[in-house]
C-alpha cells in the first residue's frame, strides 16, 4: 500500500512559478513509477508528467514540455513538480499517482490513467491572467 499527499498548490499570476510536492508513505517507494495528472473544471484527467522508478525515464505532455520538471527523492519518499512560466490554462487540480508495473509504464510512456494504482487527493493550482 502507498498513500500519497500533495501540497504546494495555490494562486499565482501568469508567468510565475510554483512547485508541487507529493509525500508518499508506505513501503518500497523507490519501486514505483510516479506521475502528475491534472483536471481542469469540466474536463477529464490529463497527463502532465511522469518519471520511472530510478529517475531514468521522464515523460511530459506537449503542453508543459520545457516549462515543467518532474523530480523525485527516493530517500525522502517525495515527488515534485516544478512549474514555470505558468499560464491560465494550467489552472486545475493536480494529482500525483504511482504504479508498480514498469513494463506498462514504459509501454505507455506513463500517460495512461488506468495504469496507476495509487492516487493523492489533489491540490488546486489557479493561474490568474
Amino acid at each position: 500500500q502507498l498513500q500519497l499527499v500533495e501540497s504546494g498548490g495555490g494562486l499565482v499570476q501568469a508567468g510565475g512559478s510554483l512547485t508541487l510536492s507529493c509525500a508518499a508513505s508506505g513501503r518500497a517507494f523507490r519501486n514505483y513509477a510516479l506521475a502528475w495528472f491534472r483536471q481542469a473544471p469540466g474536463k477529464g484527467l490529463e497527463f502532465v508528467a511522469a518519471m520511472g522508478w530510478n529517475g531514468g525515464q521522464e515523460y511530459y505532455a506537449d503542453s508543459v514540455k520545457g516549462r515543467f520538471i518532474i523530480s523525485r527523492d527516493n530517500a525522502k519518499n517525495m515527488v515534485y513538480l516544478q512549474m514555470n512560466r505558468l499560464k491560465p490554462e494550467d489552472t486545475a487540480v493536480y494529482y500525483c499517482a504511482a504504479e508498480a508495473d514498469h513494463v506498462a509504464f514504459t509501454r505507455q510512456s506513463g500517460r495512461k490513467v488506468d495504469e496507476y494504482d495509487y492516487w493523492g487527493q489533489g491540490t488546486q493550482v489557479t493561474v490568474s491572467s
